[in-house]
């Protein structure tokens, strides 16, 4: 078949309604509008280098998703308490087995905090957060899904590079079209990759030539590890610590040191301070939880004070406050929301009890 051939077959298949019968619906997909899309990002990719017959396999039987829309304006993170996600996620359970999992996995463990310099527990936590320990990982196709979050006006531009990626790996022969499945918004396996994150992170750790997150616990932890690695990690310290605010520490207070600019993800610029030392948040009044006095000995250890919920939360009785150490940034490289990265600090020091 010669490459115009595909191309016109591509059409037919890819734009099989008239610009007469498209409609756009509560989503804001028109189906036509998607075809003529993935007409466009077909030639793009072919452009770069990956090949004709992968595009079209991966394409063949695309049709938007309409459901991963509606997920993508609804994110648990953006719309629960912290306290009613941290107590869906930190269960006895997922405790319990976040602890039998270290155990089961402590020679590997050990070689991969050795390799990586990341504590096992903090694997454990993402692990543990993401796909309950491997075992949930998504089963919604992933070309059709990535698509359509592409063709959607909200987050196009970020999602059509997820596209990109996520045809660069099938091109190389990472993975195969049935097996590509995950979560509605793209991300794949135990450690739930998005595309250019596999990419970028993925680690081979037995030196299989491969990097399997899907199947081989190894290459999981490895990836994972390596993910917070290249994003600053610091195993000499720890994520963070819960603490409990001077009475009368106000919203004028929180503004007053809030934080507007600066590196890092929209959540380091949202609900956090500037970063101060330990001993001057002990001087402004800040103590552990229990009361007692913050670790002020470590004179070069810089936090930031997080308020999960929002500065309006001062307004209760006892609002949910953290400092957070640099790793917590690392966590937010992750998955940018406070939510997120708070509760896998907390779940990590659940498992280290």
């Amino acid at each position: 078949m010669t490459r115009l051939l595909a191309f016109f077959l591509a059409i037919m298949v890819f734009a099989p309604f008239s610009p007469a019968q498209a409609q756009t619906d509560d989503e804001g997909i028109d189906d036509a509008g998607f075809y003529r899309f993935l007409n466009d990002v077909r030639v793009e990719a072919i452009k770069k280098g990956i090949r004709p017959e992968t595009v079209d396999l991966a394409f063949q039987d695309a049709k938007p998703i309409r459901k991963v829309v509606r997920h993508d304006r609804s994110q648990s993170e953006f719309k629960l308490t912290f306290d009613i996600y941290r107590n869906r996620v930190i269960s006895p359970t997922n405790i319990r087995v976040g602890k039998a999992k270290a155990r089961e996995y402590d020679d590997l463990l050990t070689q991969i905090e050795n390799r990586y310099g990341v504590q096992r527990r903090f694997i454990l936590a993402i692990w543990g957060m993401e796909t309950r320990y491997g075992a949930i990982t998504g089963d919604i196709p992933l070309v059709p899904a990535i698509a359509t979050l592409a063709y959607d006006k909200r987050r196009s531009a970020f999602f059509k590079e997820q596209l990109m990626a996520t045809l660069k790996m099938l091109d190389r022969g990472y993975i195969d079209i049935d097996s590509m499945k995950g979560s509605w918004a793209g991300a794949m396996g135990q450690p739930q990759f998005i595309p250019t994150s596999y990419l970028a992170y993925a680690a081979d750790f037995d030196g299989d030539g491969k990097r399997d997150i899907w199947r081989n616990e190894g290459d999981v932890f490895a990836s994972i590890a390596n993910y917070l690695a290249k994003h600053g990690w610091d195993n000499k310290t720890t994520w963070g610590r819960q603490v409990r605010l001077p009475k009368g520490f106000s919203r004028t207070d929180f503004a007053a040191i809030a934080r507007t600019s600066g590196s890092g993800c929209r959540a380091m610029r949202a609900n956090i301070t500037e970063a101060k030392s330990l001993a001057q948040w002990q001087a402004m009044g800040v103590r552990n939880l229990d009361g007692s006095a913050l670790p002020t000995g470590r004179t070069d250890l810089t936090a930031w004070l997080v308020l999960p919920d929002g500065s309006d939360s001062l307004s209760a009785s006892n609002p949910t406050a953290f400092l957070a150490y640099g790793n917590y940034k690392a966590i937010l490289g992750y998955n940018c929301a406070h939510l997120y990265a708070a509760t896998v600090g907390l779940l990590a020091d659940a498992i280290a009890e």
